[in-house]
């Protein structure tokens, strides 16, 4: 049975591992691999020049790992996790990708998951003219697959052509509308599709407190506090930035702080 030709990228820092996947797809003919990346930085451009039908994707990766490249990835393919993780990450992956495999992995089990790709691919050709399906939440599936490792402590937000890494740690203030979140590390700010609900969950809470509902910032940033009215207060942040506090959010800070 001949099958149409998908556009495959892989993406693993270790290069035995490519090439051990690269010799399995050898023997599936309508599989063009067209690039292979050593890092999620790299996975993400080749993702943006080459348009992909789909990607095999390693978690732990340098620079971005695969729920980074997941999320900024554009367009989206079809994703087919390639890990060497077991039970945390089959329920993550479950969620988000077509199909996972799980090192090491035998050529039947790659043909299976091919054959998820081709009907996944299939569907979407007829649903041509649909709107895209949004990436799935990258900071929630992080969390199921490592749950010793519940808060993030970088933020991958795609800027044009180039990936900026936003260390949380610098963070002063994040500030939402609608679906985008602005971070805002000193005079710059950075704008993220991210609600603002999915951020906060990824972010240690004894560091960064939601005082408004448009409206998180990083204790340690916090200057003062003054009442604007009777439930409303103006934080004023080290940088010299004034941001709005409801009477409840400011009780959290306040908690937080210890005063």
């Amino acid at each position: 049975m001949t099958h149409p030709r998908l556009r495959a990228i892989l993406a693993d820092d270790e290069p035995l591992a490519r090439a051990y996947l690269r010799e399995l797809l050898d023997a599936h003919p309508d599989v063009q691999v067209l690039a292979e990346c050593r890092n999620g930085l790299e996975a993400v451009r080749a993702i943006a020049e080459h348009k992909p039908d789909l990607a095999f994707l390693d978690i732990e990766m340098p620079k971005l790992d695969g729920f980074e490249v997941l999320e900024l990835a554009d367009p989206l393919p079809a994703v087919v996790f390639v890990t060497a993780y077991d039970q945390y990450a089959v329920r993550a992956f479950e969620a988000a990708a077509v199909d996972y495999l799980l090192k090491p992995f035998a050529s039947e089990r790659l043909a299976a998951a091919l054959g998820r790709v081709r009907a996944r691919v299939a569907a979407r050709q007829i649903e041509v003219g649909q709107p895209a399906a949004l990436p799935p939440d990258a900071g929630a599936l992080r969390r199921q697959a490592f749950p010793d490792r519940p808060y993030v402590d970088r933020l991958a937000v795609k800027n044009g052509a180039e990936v900026v890494i936003v260390d949380v740690h610098e963070l002063d203030c994040v500030t939402s509308e609608d679906d985008y979140v602005s971070l805002h590390v000193g005079k710059r700010t950075w704008l993220k599709h991210q609600s603002m609900a999915s951020l906060e969950q990824s972010l240690d809470p004894r560091r960064f407190v939601r005082i408004h509902r448009t409206c998180l910032v990083h204790v340690e940033r916090v200057a003062k506090v003054e009442a604007a009215t009777r439930d409303t207060f103006e934080v004023w942040l080290r940088n010299g930035e004034v941001v709005p506090g409801t009477r409840a959010g400011v009780a959290k800070l306040r908690a937080v702080l210890g005063i």
